[in-house]
């Protein structure tokens, strides 16, 4: 058996496509500001449903990622994801269209999708029922196939690696980055294209949601109020969409091009709690075992960890679940180690939000400021921890960021990463 030696795997370059920020620098800038990008929908009549408010990303010309008519073939996510992975390449200084045959075969994919094409399914279902077949494509089985989105994504960009999708429910994308982290560390692969999309804005989508009862119905009047993660008065989270990529690259290959580095994945994991289709167990166990892997992972310990950023969707249950679990797997360290919630600003993009939170994380340490929970107006008391209220803070100096994902299917991942490089 060959033996291989573990590689670093650093962080240089970033895509963002945001409710807040359609960009990296917009999206930096609004979470800076704490500012919120969920608006009333106007995607379609919602006047029906019990919550009518999302984080939709909207005055995007997705004409810039494919022609007009391959637009009509292919699900929302497909140039979401495209923007944010061609702003991450050319963001890592490795312009898509500038790589020769050698490299774009050295690139890898991985995309991690909740929904991936399941609002493009239900717009077909709808030319069914109401007997407009002629305006649907024959394309629509491979449209609506998870898989083919990251081939959208590899056809678009010309990229010749492996192309995966990870499809996890809302730890999609932390686990695709995951995916990622270990080609590169066991040498598959020197640089990897890794981070998340979905776009599940769509009538019926949001009826199932309204329906069980966890999407927030109560401030369709004060969208940007309507998340709050860890405020006592939440009634639940807002459905979002969005893109957030990251160019992941085996360290000595980053240095040897003289690339910049935003930072370094340290360590992954994984669990499941084996418990309940869309709730979370009350025992922790699994929450907590997969923060303390991934800082096993790392060569860490609880005591070296400096911010956090959270699942915090928003939900009664998710909030308490996730401080408790908090609080457990950091020990002591918990109530003096800051926190937030990227999802008070955007909503929840679903699979896409690990890498939301990610990116947001990185961007903030490279700039200083650590990212704020907006919304978080009266604390529930069973949310005791400092998660950075209303406006940003001065990072002052810390580094090591673990970034925390739990959610339907009983599934828990996390990562941890360094800001900056470090012989």
């Amino acid at each position: 058996m060959r033996y291989v030696p573990i590689r670093r795997v650093v962080v240089t370059g970033m895509g963002a496509l945001s409710p807040n920020g359609h960009d990296l620098p917009s999206y930096r800038d609004a979470l800076r500001e704490g500012r919120s990008g969920v608006t009333a929908v106007e995607e379609f009549d919602a006047s029906d449903l019990g919550s009518r408010i999302a984080g939709a990303v909207r005055g995007v010309d997705l004409r810039r990622a494919m022609e007009p008519k391959q637009l009509k073939v292919v699900p929302r996510t497909a140039p979401l994801a495209i923007l944010a992975g061609r702003e991450a390449m050319e963001d890592a200084g490795l312009p898509p269209a500038d790589l020769d045959l050698e490299t774009r075969r050295q690139v890898g994919l991985t995309l991690g999708t909740g929904g991936g094409g399941i609002a493009f399914v239900e717009e077909l279902y709808g030319y069914y029922y109401r007997g407009q077949l002629e305006k649907a494509t024959a394309l629509a089985v491979p449209a609506g196939t998870p898989g083919n989105i990251a081939s959208e994504l590899s056809i678009q960009l010309g990229l010749r690696g492996p192309s995966h999708v990870v499809s996890t429910g809302c730890t999609s994308s932390t686990d695709a980055i995951g995916h990622a982290f270990r080609r590169i560390q066991h040498g598959e692969t020197p640089l990897m294209l890794a981070g998340g999309a979905d776009a599940p804005i769509a009538p019926a989508i949001m009826l199932g949601f309204d329906v069980m009862g966890i999407i927030s119905r109560n401030w369709n009047d004060q969208p940007r109020r309507a998340c709050r993660p860890f405020s006592r008065d939440r009634d639940g989270f807002v459905l979002a969409e969005g893109a957030w990529m990251l160019v992941l690259e085996e360290r000595e290959h980053a240095l040897a091009r003289g690339a910049r580095i935003y930072g370094e994945l340290l360590g992954y994991a994984s669990t499941c709690d084996a418990w309940h289709r869309v709730s979370m167990s009350s025992d922790l166990e699994e929450p907590v075992r997969a923060v303390r892997l991934a800082l096993e992972d790392a060569e860490l310990t609880p005591e070296d960890v400096e911010y956090a950023n959270l699942h915090g969707t928003g939900t009664p249950l998710n909030d308490r679940v996730e401080t408790a679990a908090i609080k457990r797997a950091l020990g002591p360290r918990a109530s003096s180690v800051p926190m937030s919630s990227t999802k008070s600003m955007i909503g929840h993009p679903q699979g896409a939000c690990g890498a939301a939170g990610l990116v947001a994380t990185l961007l903030g340490l490279d700039a200083g400021f650590l990212p704020p929970t907006i919304n978080c107006d009266e604390p529930d008391p069973e949310c005791d921890l400092d998660y950075i209220p209303h406006q940003s803070r001065p990072a002052d100096g810390a580094r090591i960021a673990l970034c925390n994902c739990m959610g339907f299917g009983s599934k828990n991942s996390a990562l941890v990463v360094r800001q900056g490089d470090e012989p």
